[in-house]
C-alpha cells in the first residue's frame, strides 16, 4: 500500500511506503506449537519421572524444578526409612490444615501425599517471544548512521521517523500517516527526533545544528533553538526541559517555556560527538555517551559531570536507566567494544559486564519486568532480550539485513520497533505487562482431568 503525500506547488511526490507483512497462519501456528510443545513436554516428563520415583522408590518429591534452570535434576526430600513388610500400630492422622496443603485423611487418591502435592504444585508458564515481527513498514531514506537517533514512540502511541529531509508521523492506533515537516526548503536534513513526555511536542534536530519544536497535533512549528555549530544527533526531554547533544561536543539544556538564552546551560565534558542522551526515571540525572568512548553523568546543579566512566573501548550511544532499581544505568559500546556494562550511579561503582559479540546500538529496559532489550550492528545485526541481573538471553531476533541502529518502545511497554539501514521498520512483541498467573494445564494434572 502506498501512501503518497503531494507537496503542492513543486509537483514532487514525497512518499513513505508502509508494507505490512502478513504472517502466514500455518507457519506461525506451526512455529508456536513447536516452541510451546517442547518446553511443555520437558515439564511433563520431569513430573512423570518424579511421580514414579515417589510411588516406586519412596522419594519425597513435591515440586518439579524449572527445566530451563542450570540444575535440571529432580531434588527429592530425604525419604523416611522404612522396612518392607513391616508392621506397626496405626498412628492418629492429622486433620487437614486450613491452608489446604495437608492431605485429607479421608482421601481416596491412589497416590501418596507427596505425589498429590507434586501434582497440585503450580507450573511456571512458558515464556514465548515470537521471532517474527508482527508488522514491517518500509521507510525509504532511513539513514545508516550510527550517530543519529531517527525513531521515537510517543506516550500517545504515535511513531515519529526522520527520513531524509522529512519527519513523518504514524499512528499505531489508526495507521494514519502524516508528514510533519520538510527541511529541504531550508537546505537541511533530519538528524534526530524526540517526543516530549506528554506526547504533544516533537523536537527535531537538524544537520545544521538547529533544534525545532513542533506541535504534532496542529502540525505547527513553535520555535527554533540555536546554539549548536554542528549536527544535533541526540535529544532527551525532562518535563519541559530539552537536552540536545551535538557533533560540536556540547550538550545544551534549555527550558522551552523560557527564552533560550535565559534558561540555557552548556555542558562540556566530551571530546568528540555526543551520540547518546538519557534522563534518569526520577528526572535527577542525565547520562551522556560520546564518540570519545566516555559515559558521563550530570546533575542539575553543576555544569561539570559528577561521574565519568571510561571502561568502554568504543563510542557509547546505547544508554538506558533502569525503572526498577534506583541509580542503575546500562550502557553499550560500539564495534571495538561490543560490551553492555552496568553501573551503580549512587556509588559510582561498575557492576556486571557482558560481551555481546556485536556493536551495541541501543538499549531499553522493560517497563514491567527486570529485563532489557539490546539492538546490534556489525556483525550480527540482531536483537537480544536479556534477564537482569543474571544476563541470560531470553530471545534472539533476526531479520534486519543492516545494523539495527534505531529502537523505540510502545507506550504500554509490550512492543518495540526497530529500524535499520535496510530501510525497514520492524515491530516485535517482546515484553509482557504482567507475569501470567494462570496455571498451565498438564496431562499429568489428575485433579483437573479426573472426576
Amino acid at each position: 500500500m502506498l501512501f503518497s503525500i503531494i507537496c503542492g506547488g513543486f509537483g514532487f511526490i514525497y512518499g513513505i511506503h508502509f508494507l505490512t507483512q502478513e504472517i502466514e497462519k500455518s507457519h506461525n501456528q506451526n512455529r508456536k506449537t513447536k516452541d510451546g510443545t517442547t518446553d511443555s513436554n520437558k515439564v511433563d516428563g520431569l513430573a512423570y519421572s518424579a511421580l514414579l520415583k515417589n510411588e516406586l522408590l519412596g522419594a519425597g518429591i513435591e515440586k518439579v524444578q524449572d527445566p530451563q534452570s542450570e540444575d535440571r535434576r529432580l531434588q527429592p526430600s530425604t525419604p523416611a526409612k522404612r522396612s518392607l513388610f513391616s508392621y506397626s500400630l496405626s498412628t492418629k492422622r492429622s486433620l487437614p490444615e486450613e491452608d489446604g496443603n495437608s492431605v485429607s485423611p479421608y482421601s481416596l487418591s491412589p497416590v501418596s501425599s507427596n505425589s498429590q502435592k507434586l501434582l497440585r504444585s503450580p507450573r511456571k508458564p512458558t515464556r514465548k517471544i515470537s521471532k517474527i515481527p508482527f508488522k514491517v513498514l518500509d521507510a525509504p531514506e532511513l539513514q545508516d548512521d550510527f550517530y543519529l537517533n531517527l525513531v521515537d514512540w510517543s506516550s500517545l502511541n504515535v511513531l515519529s521517523v526522520g527520513l531524509g529531509t522529512c519527519v513523518y508521523l504514524w499512528s499505531a492506533c489508526t495507521s494514519q500517516v502524516t508528514r510533519l515537516c520538510d527541511l529541504s526548503v531550508e537546505g537541511d536534513s533530519v538528524t534526530s527526533v524526540g517526543w516530549s513526555e506528554r506526547g504533544n511536542l516533537v523536537a527535531v534536530g537538524t544537520h545544521k545544528g538547529y533544534v525545532q519544536i513542533w506541535d504534532a497535533a496542529a502540525g505547527k512549528k513553535l520555535s527554533v533553538l540555536e546554539g549548536h555549530t554542528a549536527r544535533v544527533g541526540a535529544l532527551a526531554w525532562n518535563a519541559d526541559q530539552l537536552s540536545s547533544g551535538s557533533r560540536d561536543r556540547i550538550i545544551l539544556q534549555r527550558d522551552i517555556r523560557a527564552p533560550p538564552l535565559q534558561s540555557e546551560r552548556r555542558l562540556q565534558g566530551h571530546r568528540q560527538e555526543v551520540c547518546g542522551l538519557k534522563w534518569s526515571t526520577d528526572h535527577q540525572l542525565l547520562a551522556s555517551g560520546g564518540n570519545d568512548n566516555k559515559l558521563l553523568v550530570w546533575n542539575h546543579s553543576s555544569v561539570l559531570p559528577v561521574q565519568q566512566y571510561t571502561e568502554h573501548l568504543a563510542a557509547v550511544k546505547a544508554i538506558a536507566w533502569s525503572p526498577h532499581q534506583h541509580g542503575l544505568l546500562a550502557s553499550g559500546g560500539g564495534t571495538a567494544d561490543r560490551c553492555i556494562r552496568f553501573w551503580n550511579t549512587l556509588t559510582g561503582q561498575p557492576l556486571q559486564c557482558t560481551d555481546t559479540g556485536s556493536q551495541v546500538c541501543n538499549l531499553a529496559w522493560s517497563k514491567h519486568t527486570n529485563e532489557l532489550v539490546s539492538t546490534h550492528g556489525y556483525s550480527q545485526n540482531q536483537i537480544l532480550v536479556w534477564k537482569y541481573p543474571s544476563l541470560t538471553q531470553v530471545a534472539k531476533l533476526t531479520g534486519h539485513s543492516y545494523r539495527v541502529l534505531y529502537l523505540a518502545m510502545s507506550p504500554d511497554g509490550e512492543a518495540i520497533v526497530t529500524g535499520a539501514g535496510d530501510e525497514t521498520l520492524r515491530f516485535w512483541n517482546v515484553f509482557s505487562k504482567m507475569r501470567s498467573t494462570k496455571e498451565s494445564v498438564s496431562v499429568l494434572n489428575l485433579f483437573t482431568r479426573i472426576r
